[in-house]
């Protein structure tokens, strides 16, 4: 037996004319606040309320912003306002302290020793960050040996063949 699946099923039912039971909700709602501000207020003020509130319901109802409703994006921009919010920054520099055994090490300036981090994409952005901060002159003197330490222990890696010399 087949059954017919149900197609655009995101598209609301026209139900008042061409308006959904939702854009009829907004454009009544703004329709009847406009009224009672007409019938309550001085003209002079009434007319600009009248002015905004029709247009917000127009939005309301009509106004698609990336897409989606308008309220969408209003209740997004109201929890947005009132929510706290707490952005931080820590600027401190942190100098990578080089174990002893490594320093201390005859082989240091021959053999490649891998670093904590195994990553050599973030080893070469920290040894241009310090190369940066030397040629600024705003590199403190414990960023200027670690930097002439790392450059002798990052070499390129050998083979064992190139090790001894075929």
């Amino acid at each position: 037996m087949q059954f017919q699946v149900p197609q655009f099923i995101e598209v609301e039912d026209k139900i008042f004319g061409p308006l959904t039971f939702k854009q009829f909700i907004y454009i009544g709602g703004g329709l009847g606040a406009s009224y009672l501000l007409w019938r309550l207020l001085p003209v002079y003020l009434a007319s600009p309320l009248i002015a905004i509130i029709v247009g917000f319901a127009a939005g309301l109802a009509f106004f698609q912003f990336n897409g989606r409703p308008l309220i969408i994006a209003v209740e997004h921009a109201f929890f947005f306002f009132m929510h706290g919010k707490l952005y931080l920054w820590d600027n401190t520099r942190k100098v990578k302290r080089l174990p002893e055994m490594i320093k201390a090490s005859p082989l240091a300036s021959s053999v490649y020793v891998p670093h904590l981090s195994e990553s050599r994409l973030h080893e070469l952005a920290w040894s241009l960050d310090i190369k940066e901060r030397i040629a600024a002159g705003v590199a403190g003197e414990d960023e200027k040996r670690l930097a002439r330490t790392q450059d002798r222990l990052v070499e390129p890696m050998r083979t064992a063949r190139e090790a001894l010399g075929h």
